[in-house]
């Protein structure tokens, strides 16, 4: 497998469903200290390109960051013997403080087999010797959490409102209607709501104990699109109740797939099913569209109570989606020691959030 790789203007990459490998994530992450690169990949299976982000860390050090990337998949055997050689090719343009290349893959699992919804995931070290089968250097380490999220929910939008809704699970559609019954009122808000969001979302981190992201980076969200014309779209929509704000969803469009981004809701009147209400808002802009599918994001990997996401899971499933489970995220080290030191790092962190 030869590849050839060559840098490219960040607004030269090419259109995707992949909001992580777009030129718009791009610049929102440069808005909030990141440095965006783009490269052209040729290789046996034709050509694409990808978005790689340069996080500084602990200083003077940097990790090399794809999201969702590359999104060219080989066939499953060969999933570390591509991203081998396409490290080795990434090397001579990056950073010589660069620790790591930290590929975040949108490839389907190879151990996800045929039922989705209890999936059997073997432990990092063997997905590791999978992954590290037949490279040269045998290098590649399975990431203490996946950036993106491996097991997510996509949603089929492609059918008209009321095969959507029978699609649904009985406590979901009574849940929707329950909304509205109580007078929970959807509409699209703009940057001015944000800071209320932002509290809401502040709420919604203290209740579920999940690690947060700054208003910047929300912020950040808005400013791009503000300035840039783009095939990109930011959809942010509110719930509420006379004058309580009670959820609130913001999804980003890019070509056919509406993606949840973020979402947020309140403590209070958590009986009136805001929630439930903003999806199905949010489903039926993405429709008005023209996307075919609502990737509502992050569950548990199946149907294991004791995960973290599986409050996320079990709220997700009852839209009608199907679970995906993707290979994850996967570390490529340049400089052992200073990625060990930031994995340890990493490693408490992602305790404490937990």
């Amino acid at each position: 497998m030869t590849i050839k790789l060559a840098p490219k203007a960040l607004k030269d990459l090419f259109p995707t469903s992949i909001l992580f490998q777009t030129t718009f994530w791009g610049q929102v992450k440069a808005r909030i200290g990141w440095e965006p690169r783009a490269f052209d990949i040729s290789h046996a299976g034709g050509r694409s390109d990808v978005l790689l982000l340069n996080q500084p860390f602990a200083g003077n050090r940097i990790a090399a960051y794809i999201p969702q990337g590359p999104e060219y998949a080989p066939p499953p055997e060969n999933y570390g013997i591509y991203l081998e050689e396409l490290a080795e090719k990434l090397v001579p343009h990056l950073d010589a403080k660069t620790a790591f290349i930290r590929f975040d893959l949108p490839w389907l699992s190879p151990f996800a087999g045929d039922d989705f919804l209890h999936p059997t995931i073997p432990e990092a070290r063997i997905q590791e010797m999978r992954m590290n089968f037949g490279t040269s250097s045998y290098n590649f380490i399975k990431s203490v959490n996946d950036m993106t999220v491996a097991s997510c929910m996509l949603v089929d939008i492609t059918p008209d409102e009321k095969i959507i809704l029978a699609r649904m699970r009985p406590k979901t559609r009574y849940n929707i209607g329950l909304a509205e019954r109580k007078g929970v009122r959807t509409f699209q808000a703009s940057i001015e709501h944000l800071p209320a969001f932002y509290e809401l979302y502040l709420q919604t981190a203290g209740r579920n104990k999940f690690l947060v992201c700054d208003y910047e980076h929300f912020h950040a969200l808005f400013s791009v699109i503000e300035q840039n014309n783009q095939n990109t779209e930011v959809v942010f929509l509110l719930a509420s109740h006379n004058s309580d704000l009670l959820a609130g969803v913001i999804m980003v469009i890019s070509e056919n797939t509406a993606l949840f981004l973020f979402g947020a809701s309140a403590n209070n009147k958590r009986n009136y099913m805001a929630s439930y209400a903003v999806h199905w808002e949010a489903i039926r802009q993405a429709r008005a569209r023209g996307c075919t599918e609502y990737d509502m994001g992050g569950v548990s990997p199946g149907a294991a109570s004791d995960h973290p996401f599986y409050g996320l899971y079990s709220f997700k499933l009852g839209f009608g989606g199907q679970m995906i489970h993707r290979s994850g995220t996967w570390d490529f080290p340049l400089d052992k020691d200073a990625y060990t030191a930031f994995r340890n790092a990493e490693t408490i962190l992602c305790g404490l959030g937990g």
